[in-house]
């Protein structure tokens, strides 16, 4: 065989659709694994992995951290893939293009939104979407489209935004329906049955969220059991430890049996007790929000300044002064309360679950986000601490520290089921989450007993530990632990555009 441009040597290989878990060694030409091998090989470069994990490179369904800085961060965390899905973007072809030119650092893409369009049917003095999450922000301050059922013309027109987006090369219909709770479910129904009419999955944020009824976790749930029943789409659900607050085991049960009627439905979530949103959105309007929920106004902390809310008099001046501003909601507290953290183990652990970040845009204290190709992320740069340590926090809590699950079966709710959600609808995802020849060369090679996250809600910016290499496309960005601010080898994962 000739010289292959990179060989990881010696390292546990882990590879979750075949089973493998040896030592080997691992070929790569051209941004393409080509030998997976017991004996030796010949590269231009070598990395060596004696001691260390190779696998495939974690994918992530639910990063709002569309940029370069957010990129290098998720990189430490080990994640080669980051998609936005949930909310999506609009428009979809000028944001692929946008991302093309600017140059990313991991793989990207999105799906189509459906909020946007909401937005811009029933907010017309918006303007048209711009592909950025200040459009979205700026929409707080404007509650129609989060609260006014639409009528058929303007569902109309927001299913054929909906379509121009998938037209484009979307990978999904992002449905924040959670932040638009005012929609009706026949134009929900309407925008599902889109999404299977094209063949591709919904990435959706339910309806409600609450403990109890009217209006529960639960009532959510069921209606997204029943658009997957009525409309054939595939529906996935967005972050279901966050959604289902304290009543998960009886919205996991109700998801549990649908999948084995056999509906398309499929999740993820994230192992923080924590969410962070904006602070108009919906479930914050609520006057019995404490009742409903079992949260305190001071379970809501504002991003930019740290502060706790005070009282329902607070909550609302903020809302007043800017709806659109990031907050931290400490929605249970696993890390006190024994009964909380195994809710968040009935997420995290649910069969067949990928593991999602729901990372969040770095925002600077004047409100403006960190967009710019900069290394590290400034030190007064604000995020959930998941934006930086989603995966490293699941390993070491999960594997290291409780020993639920093993190292293989991590790694494949972090690489291997995130591609498999999509592969149907977006074939070129065949070729991600393994580590196998002829698959895209995005591996990983870390330490399993180090890894950690080091982020916290004080001090968000600090990097994972523990990854030693990132190769994504065949390119090195992580090199014993240091990073190659100039490699840029990110590629889009898109549909065909038609």
């Amino acid at each position: 065989m000739t010289a292959l441009d990179v060989i990881v040597t010696n390292g546990r290989v882990i590879d979750p659709e075949s089973g493998l878990d040896g030592i080997r060694h691992v070929g790569i030409r051209g941004g393409e694994i080509v030998a997976v091998s017991e004996s030796p090989l010949v590269g231009e470069v070598t990395v060596d992995a004696s001691g260390l994990t190779v696998a495939p490179g974690f994918i992530d369904l639910h990063s709002h951290t569309q940029s370069i800085a957010g990129d290098r961060i998720q990189a430490f965390d080990g994640v080669t893939t980051a998609l936005e899905l949930e909310s999506g973007i609009m428009p979809i072809g000028t944001w692929y293009d946008s991302q093309a030119s600017s140059g990313r650092a991991i793989n990207y893409g999105a799906s189509v939104a459906w909020t946007f369009a909401r937005v811009a049917e029933l907010n017309p003095e918006l303007g048209d979407p711009d592909g950025t999450l200040t459009y979205f922000q700026r929409a707080f301050g404007h509650p129609e489209w989060s609260t006014h059922v639409a009528d058929q013309p303007q569902v109309d027109a927001i299913l054929a935004r909906i379509e121009q987006g998938l037209r484009e090369g979307g990978i999904g219909v992002g449905i924040n329906n959670g932040y638009a709770p005012g929609a009706g479910v026949q134009e929900m129904a309407e925008v599902c049955s889109l999404a299977a009419r094209y063949g591709v999955p919904t990435f959706t944020h339910i309806s409600y969220m609450a403990n109890v009824d009217p209006d529960s976790s639960f009532q959510g749930y069921l209606r997204l059991i029943a658009y997957a029943a009525t409309t054939g789409a595939h529906m996935h659900i967005c972050h279901l430890n966050s959604t289902s607050l304290r009543d998960i085991e009886r919205c996991a049960t109700a998801i549990r049996e649908a999948q084995a009627a056999g509906l398309k439905i499929t999740t993820e979530a994230y192992p923080y007790g924590a969410g962070s949103t904006l602070i108009g959105a919906a479930m914050f309007l609520d006057p019995d929000f404490r009742k409903r929920t079992g949260s305190d106004w001071s379970d809501i902390v504002v991003n930019a300044t740290g502060e706790a809310i005070a009282s329902e008099e607070r909550l609302r001046e903020l809302q007043a002064e800017d709806p659109g501003n990031l907050v931290v909601w400490h929605y249970i507290h696993p890390e006190t309360n024994e009964a909380h953290q195994k809710m968040l183990d009935m997420s995290n652990l649910y069969p067949g679950a990928a593991i999602a970040s729901d990372a969040m845009p770095w925002a600077m204290p004047d409100g403006s986000f960190v967009d710019e190709d900069v290394w590290p992320i400034p030190d007064e740069a604000v995020a959930h601490p998941r934006s930086a340590g989603t995966y490293a926090r699941f390993i070491s809590q999960y594997v290291n520290r409780l020993g639920k699950i093993t190292l293989m079966e991590a790694i494949e709710k972090c690489s291997l089921i995130p591609a498999q959600i999509l592969e149907e609808s977006t074939p070129q995802m065949k070729r991600k989450g393994r580590l196998q020849v002829g698959k895209d060369a995005d591996l990983i090679v870390f330490d399993a007993n180090e890894v950690e996250d080091k982020a916290t809600f004080q001090h968000p910016t600090i990097p994972s530990t523990g990854m030693r290499h990132v190769i994504v496309n065949g390119v090195r960005l992580i090199s014993n632990g240091e990073l190659d601010t100039n490699a840029l080898p990110g590629k889009p994962v898109r549909r065909q555009v038609k």
